[in-house]
């Protein structure tokens, strides 16, 4: 485990051998960003040093400027439907959204809109894994793990970076 101290709080990463399993949001100090992180993941350990450029990457992002994430993920242990939503939300560009009912098409179940927001409500990695760029189709955010205030902030700062 470890954690990165960006401009908006403490993001805690629990990472595998395999790659990142799990991203906390933004806490105010670095034991809540690890908490929920030790007790889901007590198995997580890192080499700190290995981390530096994901937290390089995590630092930009949360100072709002355009990052495209290329970490390796370990997402051992979840169905092939949910990882196949979370590859097709891992495109949606940086400053953009599309709907639940676009992701269930590109993962070859138009009518599965539903279980598109059921697949990202259990997305371990939020910010690599864009889950808030999913929207309903009328626009309006839909649902957000981390509250909708956070989704709305975090597409307020994608669309002001997107637009420099």
């Amino acid at each position: 485990m470890t954690t990165c101290r960006t401009k908006v709080g403490w993001v805690g990463l629990a990472i595998s051998p395999k790659g990142i399993l799990a991203l906390e949001y933004p806490r105010a100090t670095r034991e809540e960003a690890l908490a929920n992180l030790k007790e889901r993941w007590p198995e997580a350990s890192f080499e700190e040093s290995a981390a530096q450029e994901l937290k390089e990457q995590l630092r930009r992002y949360y100072a709002g400027e355009p990052v495209t994430f290329a970490a390796k993920l370990d997402l051992e242990g979840y169905t092939p439907f949910e990882r196949r939503v979370w590859a097709v939300t891992s495109r949606i560009p940086y400053g953009q959204t599309r709907p639940y009912s676009w992701v269930a098409k590109e993962v070859g179940s138009p009518r599965a809109y539903r279980a598109v927001g059921v697949a990202l409500a259990k997305n371990p990695i939020p910010i690599i894994i864009p889950c808030h760029r999913v929207l309903r189709k009328d626009g309006t955010l839909g649902g957000y793990g981390g509250g909708l205030d956070m989704k709305r902030r975090l597409l307020e700062m994608e669309a002001q970076g997107a637009q420099t």
